[in-house]
């Protein structure tokens, strides 16, 4: 990705983060969490190595090498075990804000260094009635990424960087469907191949790509009836 590549693509997402009045998942705007735990995840685009997709994405601003920062969490761990997350947990008393506890757990998560992060802003909060957590995304631009690692095992299986033009293509996309009670819950999904293997991104993280993509406009036609099996059953 050129230099003009690089600059409409972190003109979009700070666009997005500049409209701080509009929900980024309006679906969920109305949900309400009594007494919420705050929370905040790092939404962390970039160029951020030097292995790009090997296909173009339709969107012009988006290059072969524009990364995003995801991790997949430990097995071991008693919530959402071995899904994929962005960086990010809950804030802590000494957090000033939900951009510092955004970064200080991915700073704790993938020992990335703060200092090459650009926070361009942030979006509504987003209520999960469902855990009783009110997350707050963080949208940053990696002017200057570090290296990234599992920093704690116990916590964290895998970091990875996955270039969004294999994310908003086609064939890594899909639904994921939960049927409980007599209900029967769908959302979005992608499957991300990286050094770790093949992952699904599914739930709240998949959400928030998707609704994101949708609002810069790079979502390409993709086949929403097909279902993507979880490894689980939930």
């Amino acid at each position: 990705m050129d230099d003009d590549g690089r600059g409409r693509a972190r003109a979009a997402l700070a666009a997005v983060a500049a409209a701080s009045d509009r929900p980024l998942v309006p679906a969920l705007a109305s949900a309400t969490t009594p007494n919420p735990r705050r929370a905040a995840v790092l939404m962390l685009f970039g160029p951020l190595d030097s292995v790009p997709s090997d296909r173009p994405a339709v969107a012009r601003a988006v290059g072969r090498d524009l990364d995003v920062l995801l991790l997949a969490r430990a097995a071991t761990l008693r919530s959402h075990p071995g899904e994929v997350a962005f960086p990010g947990g809950r804030i802590d008393p000494g957090d000033v804000d939900a951009t510092a506890a955004a970064l200080r757990e991915a700073r704790e998560e993938t020992g990335l260094d703060p200092a090459g992060v650009e926070v361009l802003g942030t979006v509504p909060a987003v209520p999960l009635a469902h855990s009783n957590h009110l997350v707050e995304p963080v949208l940053g631009w990696w002017w200057d990424p570090s290296p990234i690692r599992a920093v704690d095992q116990r916590e964290s299986a895998a970091v990875f960087r996955v270039p969004v033009a294999d994310l908003l293509d086609p064939a890594h996309r899909g639904v994921t469907v939960i049927r409980r009670g007599g209900q029967e819950w769908r959302g979005p999904a992608f499957t991300v191949d990286a050094e770790s293997g093949r992952h699904l991104v599914w739930g709240f993280t998949a959400m928030l790509l998707d609704a994101l993509f949708e609002r810069l406009s790079w979502t390409e036609p993709w086949d929403r009836e097909h279902v993507l099996p979880l490894a689980v059953r939930r």
